[in-house]
């Protein structure tokens, strides 16, 4: 079934951008022009939020809030304002992720595909049901639940943020993964955007693939931008 997006943005031509973007790759959406009136069209079938944060009536401050006691759903802010300190008090009230205006947008779809991932995940398992969420690419198989990874049927020795790097990578197949993007899902919002300490996580995943295939290559670097599944 179609996951349906919520986009609560005040400018036409954006908020037109945004409805075509997700259509075109398998969303519902529902399109909403001030905090107020999305508020309203807010419903127990939105799986996610694309808020901005200038809207009037409600500004996107209080409006996260209200969705939140609503339903839980994530909500992917998305503004020009760039200030750090900004997105930290956002987050603090509810939010789950930020995009700064103008966005790209191979990495607005990949955040949104990872944070309904992360949502389905935490909703299953407050089912009491054990869940198995395996990905696959080529002969890598990954089964997250268990946090285990294989390569040509050979078990990988992967670090904890190797491990979430490749999840990352297998649940955005063919779509770049950019730096920032890296950072902030599998660095939770940390901080630590250190391109040195990327790098060898890169180098080390690419090691141990190597080695359990030396005959296939994986990941491919997108210079200046970040990373991807080999085409």
């Amino acid at each position: 079934m179609k996951k349906t997006i919520l986009i609560i943005e005040d400018d036409v031509e954006i908020n037109d951008m945004l409805k075509v973007l997700l259509r075109t790759n398998g969303y519902e959406t529902i399109c909403a022009y001030s905090g107020t009136e999305g508020i309203l069209a807010f419903n127990d079938n939105i799986d996610l939020v694309i808020l901005d944060l200038m809207l009037p009536g409600k500004s996107g401050d209080e409006v996260i809030g209200e969705l939140k006691n609503k339903k839980n759903v994530p909500i992917i802010i998305s503004s020009a304002i760039a200030d750090p300190a900004k997105k930290v008090d956002l987050f603090s009230l509810g939010a789950d992720d930020y995009v700064t205006k103008p966005f790209d947008n191979d990495e607005l779809l990949a955040r949104i595909a990872a944070r309904i991932s992360m949502y389905d995940k935490i909703n299953s398992n407050s089912s009491n049901e054990e869940a198995y969420e395996i990905l696959e690419y080529k002969d890598v198989v990954v089964n997250k639940s268990l946090r285990e990874a294989s390569c040509n049927d050979v078990l990988m020795n992967l670090s904890k943020i190797e491990f979430d790097i490749l999840c990352l990578f297998l649940e955005n197949k063919l779509r770049t993964c950019t730096k920032g993007m890296i950072y902030d899902i599998v660095w939770d919002y940390e901080g630590n955007d250190d391109d040195n300490a990327l790098n060898v996580h890169i180098s080390n995943i690419r090691k141990k693939l190597k080695k359990c295939n030396p005959d296939a290559d994986y990941i491919e670097t997108v210079w200046g931008i970040g990373y991807r599944l080999k085409k």
